[in-house]
This record gives structure tokens, sequence and C-alpha cells, in this order.
């Protein structure tokens, strides 16, 4: 049974994703990779499920010997950072990050803070597919720790500028970001104004968050603001709205914070790594202001393996994925939000005007349900669709093709200097997907 995705397990609650396999999984992960005594840190996001799949996990690994520290409903980076401050062996998050309140899902961190790789995913799985785990005979304890506290003070070590006077609008999706962003802001004497940010279980993404920016555009034009911030479910990423209400996604942030760090001779390597959907119009700013743009594939786990690859202390993806490597290995909206209000501050300029770094090329993308996705690049039809589409968009527009990590779906992806003609090449290759594949 195939169990890890792109992103650790994601499945609809109680039905892909059970009690038994959550216990059954943290069995086999602390008999894997944890010795007796071990910790290990839990934390979830705001969903109803997230409850008894976090009691599923802390039975599993207590029955490894292995000790549980549960921290709560805290964002996903957090998790990350805990792990390696309180020198845990792994860390556990439970969270469908964007998808809706009927979906749910496990990912692990080491002790480094940084997602497992995939060999030891698939060890994982192999142990738990046989079935021949034991428990071992010490029981371990769950222990507690001041998470939200400490983690807080990890996100105000990373602002160096007062922000008293800023103004905000924060979107938290009814997520785990509810429970840190309103008053993290607040004690840094921003004035904050907040959205979607009264969890109850079922409301998580609920036409709000990163995946639903119109609403900050439209409530910033109504109570003006400095800058709106829409986070999701487990707050590791973010998209901004500036004070006119216009879009600024995950590209714009990361060519904003590159131009910010390029100048002040913080970037390392004059680089920034980020993946194959960024728009062109990033590539083509970069290079204006010599910066070299490395390329991954759609993830953020292989943005960072690339960070460290390349020594690149920035990096990310046009969802708002956004890593600053300094502050740790994980991607975190509210550190991207606090980063982008510190260039505001320290700049003296709009966040409008920050983002004319860079000029968006128009982009279409479509997303087609599909019975399979295996052999989408081998099919004839469907490569020789893009060759024909490569070669007509030319030196100033692109196609890309990909099967989804985590949903049955093949998308599409066109840019070109012009919106019909994306929208066109798109559709014609997404008819083709769809009469082979759907």
């Amino acid at each position: 049974m195939r169990l890890f995705g792109t992103d650790g397990i994601r499945g609809i609650a109680n039905e892909d994703l059970t009690a038994d396999l959550a216990r059954n999984l943290a069995c086999t992960a602390g008999s894997l990779i944890c010795r007796e005594n071990d910790q290990v840190v839990i934390g979830r996001d705001t969903r109803g499920s997230g409850q008894w799949l976090e009691e599923a996990l802390t039975e599993g690994f207590l029955s490894q010997g292995v000790d549980v520290i549960k921290v709560g409903v805290l964002p996903t980076p957090a998790i990350s950072y805990l792990t390696t401050k309180l020198k845990s062996t792994l860390g556990v998050v439970i969270s469908a990050s964007h998808n809706p309140s009927e979906y749910n899902g496990i990912k692990f961190f080491n002790n480094h803070g940084i997602k497992l790789e995939e060999e030891l995913e698939h060890k994982i799985e192999a142990n738990l597919n046989s079935g021949k785990v034991a428990a071992r005979l010490a029981k371990g304890r769950v222990l507690k720790e001041a998470g939200l506290e400490i983690y807080d003070e990890h996100l105000k070590r990373a602002i160096n500028v007062p922000l008293e006077g800023l103004r905000v609008w924060l979107d938290c999706a009814n997520g785990a970001a509810s429970y840190v962003a309103p008053g993290l802001f607040s004690e840094l004497g921003v004035s904050v104004q907040t959205h979607s940010c009264t969890p109850d279980g079922q409301n998580i993404n609920l036409e709000c968050g990163s995946t639903h920016p119109q609403n900050l555009q439209k409530l910033i034009k109504q109570e003006p603001a400095d800058a709106g911030f829409a986070f999701d479910g487990d707050a590791d990423r973010a998209i901004a709205v500036d004070e006119t209400g216009g879009l600024v996604d995950g590209d714009f942030i990361m060519a904003i914070c590159a131009k910010y760090l390029h100048e002040n001779n913080d970037l390392k390597g004059s680089q920034v790594i980020t993946t194959v959907m960024t728009n062109l119009g990033f590539h083509l700013a970069m290079d204006d202001l010599g910066i070299k743009v490395l390329l991954t594939k759609v993830g953020d786990k292989y943005v960072l393996d690339k960070m460290l690859e390349t020594g690149a202390n920035l990096g990310g993806e046009q969802s708002g994925h956004i890593i600053f490597l300094e502050h740790g290995p994980a991607g975190d909206g509210i550190l991207t939000a606090l980063k982008l209000l510190q260039i505001i501050e320290k700049s003296g300029q709009k966040l409008s005007e920050l983002a004319k770094v860079m000029a968006r090329l128009p982009q279409t993308l479509i997303n087609i349900e599909v019975k399979r996705k295996n052999g989408w690049n081998k099919n004839i039809r469907l490569s020789s669709a893009i060759k024909d589409a490569e070669l007509e968009l030319g030196s100033r527009g692109r196609i890309l093709v990909r099967p989804s990590g985590t949903e049955q779906l093949i998308r599409v992806m066109t840019e070109s200097d012009s919106v019909e003609h994306s929208k066109e090449i798109a559709g014609r290759v997404a008819d083709i997907v769809r009469e082979e594949f759907a």
C-alpha cells in the first residue's frame, strides 16, 4: 500500500486516514527511527479529526517506549523548529494544509526539522505493510512544553526593526495561524484586523485563507491597511495583498525579498531557489538584477534540498511557501509576513511599489481530473502536443505539464505575452489530456 505522497500522508479522515493507520504508523516510525526514551513532538492544525489522530499517534509512540511532547494546535513550521529546539528525534504534524476540513494528513520531520527523506518514508511503508512491528517492553511518557511561547520568541528574534504603526489584515484560514499571528503581530506593535480567525473544527480553509485572497482584497479597500496576509490551514504559506488590494503571490514575495537581500549583500551566492511553476516574469526580473534562479520540481521539500545543496538562503514557491534558511528549514507563512513588513518599514516603500520589481506574464493553469496518471510522459499524442506548444511559445513563453503529487489530477500550465494565446494553447493541450487519461 502506497502511503506517502510529496508532502507526507494525506486523505479523508476516518476513510483513507484512520486511527488504526495512525497508531500503526507511529509504532512503525518509532521502532525504526527512535530509541527508548527518545522524544517526539506532535502538533496539529484545527481540524476536528486532529484530536483523535493525535491520540492514536501518541498511543503508537508510547508503545515503543518513546516520550511524546504534545504541543497542540501550532503551525507546521513551529513543529519543525520545536523538534530541533527541544532536541527531539522526530516531529509529527497532523494537517492537510490547504485542503478542506474532511481531509487530514500526517508528515514527519527529522531531528533537524527537515521532512523525512523519501528512502526512509519507503522503509516505513514497507515495514508497516509487513505488519511485523511489536511493542517494546518500556512505556513512553506524555510530556508538555510551552510550544507557543517558544515559537513566538523564535519569530520575534527574526525581526530586527520596530513594526509599530503598521496596519495589517490577517486571514488565518480558521487554521493554526489563528492561535499565533494576531497576538504576535499585536505584541510587535502592529495594528491588526482579522478575518477567518475563529476555528470550529470544520471551517478550516472554508472559502478563506491563501486559496481565497480575494477576501482580503475586498477588505483592504473597505478598511485601509499597509498590507494583508492570507495563510493556509497549517500556516506554512502566505499570500500577500498590497495597500491597493493588489495580489502579491509567492513569486512576487520571493522577488521582493531576493532584491532586498541582494542589495544588502545578504543573498548567499546571489541565487534564489524556486520551482518549475514560477512565473517567467520572475526569471526575467532576477536576470535584470544579476540574481541566479535555480529550479526544482514542485514541492517545498525539493526547494529545501536544492538550498542545502547550493548554500542558498532564500527559496520558495508561487503558492507562498517561502523558506528563509537562516531561520529554519520549513516554509513559514507568519515569518514571511513579518519579513515583508520589515522590508516595507526599512525601505520606506509601499508594498505595491516593492512589487514592481517584476511583471507577471499571463499564466493559465488547467487542472484535469484523470483516471490514471501513470504513463502521461510517455504518451505520444501528448508529447507531440507539448513540443508543438513549445515551438509556438518560443523564448517569451513556456508550457509545463505535470501530474499532481497529492490529487488525481494532471496540470497544464502555460505562459505567454498574450492572455488569449496562453489560454488557447493550454486549452488545446488540456483537451488531449482529457481524451487520453480522463
